[in-house]
């Protein structure tokens, strides 16, 4: 038997391409290489042209829990454990400084949100190129994405492009309004956005599902027809492209 889910989670048997809606019709223009920036407080920026490259790979499966309130059960990522990254590449490379505990993350499509470098180190944590055993595909986040499943979706951040080591004080920019990001967004905890009690945001959220969906199926069709067109043009990989 499934455990039970989270508080005001409900399963959803297919994977929707979802998030913001002014990021439906971004996409990362290079697929090919699963590419990240190491930059903020530490000792020399880092540019990494495969961040996966000799670095032991893991399979992980788990829940994703979106925070307006839909779950898609048992999703097998695979790729590396960010600790692994942490301690094989940023450490001696990077060099963070002792003080810089908060990770600001952002992708090509320019999603942006930030975790402490200690959630970030939990086990369960994968910077992520395959989903379900292929190739993860344009609509879940390639060529490299960041999966925390601890935490409500918008903490895994789709195409990752960048990571800011910053001092805990100097806060993070965020994607929407600030209300809408909590600094940890724990499942368990129904820490959906701060200032605002979970259960009311699930009432806001829970509406929108439907329509976002839509808008989010909308524009990957119309970017895959845009690149089929011109023939050689941005690559879509996957077997995932559902919604």
């Amino acid at each position: 038997m499934n455990h039970p889910l989270p508080p005001g989670q409900r399963e959803m048997s297919s994977f929707p391409r979802f998030g913001l809606s002014r990021f439906a019709s971004r996409f990362p223009e290079d697929l090919t290489r699963a590419a990240l920036h190491v930059s903020g407080e530490v000792t020399h920026e880092v540019h990494l042209a495969n961040a996966l490259t000799g670095l032991p790979r893991v399979e992980h499966e788990s829940d994703f829990h979106c925070v307006t309130t839909w779950s898609r059960r048992a999703v097998r990522w695979g790729g590396v454990r960010f600790s692994d990254f942490y301690e094989a590449v940023v450490i001696p490379r990077a060099c963070p400084r002792p003080s810089a505990t908060l990770v600001a993350l952002r992708g090509h499509d320019g999603a942006r949100t930030a975790l402490l470098l200690a959630d970030l180190l939990a086990a369960d944590v994968l910077l992520v190129d395959q989903l379900d055993g292929q190739p993860l595909g344009i609509d879940h986040g390639a060529p490299l994405r960041l999966i925390a499943p601890q935490h409500y979706g918008y903490k895994s951040v789709k195409h990752l492009a960048r990571i800011e080591f910053r001092n805990p004080d100097a806060g993070y920019p965020v994607s929407g309004f600030r209300f809408m990001d909590h600094p940890r967004a724990r499942v368990a905890l129904e820490e959906r956005g701060r200032g605002v009690p979970g259960w009311l945001l699930r009432i806001a959220y829970r509406p929108l599902i439907p329509g976002t969906v839509e808008r989010f199926a909308r524009a990957m069709a119309g970017h895959r027809t845009r690149a089929s067109s011109v023939g050689d043009g941005v690559p879509i990989r996957g077997a995932h492209e559902r919604g």
